[in-house]
């Protein structure tokens, strides 16, 4: 079978590599856009299912993978910041508190399509405004849910606490994606 990533998440694709799976990265246009009476939980999963289905028909020798992540907090998603202003806005929102990230990701062949969500509790630290200035900055996390990536500088200094996999939190459940393609 042809595994094809549907990402251009540099995380994603380490993280498939060094899952030891053979892919391809494949290109999907389509507006990632929630219904307004969405659950939080099942955020992730739907705009990965999104994707899946915006994708061209399979061939049979083919899988799509996709992925989404969402970080929420009281109630509300935090999804890629537009700016350095709306990034540091999301990075108070986190200061001192616990927020949820939630990695959804579709497996799709001609025949069957597998949905799974996963979830992990993250804890940060107080963030100083000047932390926060340094780390969108130097960091540029506006390719990332929530304004952060875990792997880097804010993730190593501020999480003090993680309930779940470290790698949904980085952005593919690599422990999901494993089973799920065994099983293919």
């Amino acid at each position: 079978m042809k595994l094809l990533l549907a990402s251009q998440s540099p995380r994603r694709k380490e993280l498939l590599s060094s899952l030891g799976f053979d892919f391809e990265v494949v290109k999907i246009d389509c507006e990632e856009i929630l219904p307004k009476d969405i659950k939080i939980g099942e955020a992730a999963a739907y705009l990965s299912e999104l994707k899946a289905a915006a994708f061209r028909e399979l061939s049979d020798d083919e899988v799509l993978l996709t992925a989404d992540t969402v970080v929420a907090i009281d109630n509300k998603v935090l999804g890629k910041p537009k700016d350095g202003n709306e990034a540091k806005h999301m990075l108070r929102l986190l200061s001192g508190k616990t927020h949820q990230v939630y990695t959804g990701i579709t497996i799709k062949s001609v025949n069957k399509t597998w949905t799974e969500t996963d979830v992990a509790d993250v804890e940060f630290d107080e963030i100083t405004d000047d932390e926060i200035e340094y780390y969108v900055q130097n960091f540029k996390p506006f390719d990332k849910a929530g304004s952060y990536g875990i792997q880097e500088w804010l993730g190593m200094a501020k999480i003090s606490r993680m309930n779940g996999s470290f790698y949904t939190i980085m952005g593919l459940p690599t422990h999901l994606v494993y089973k799920i393609l065994k099983e293919i």
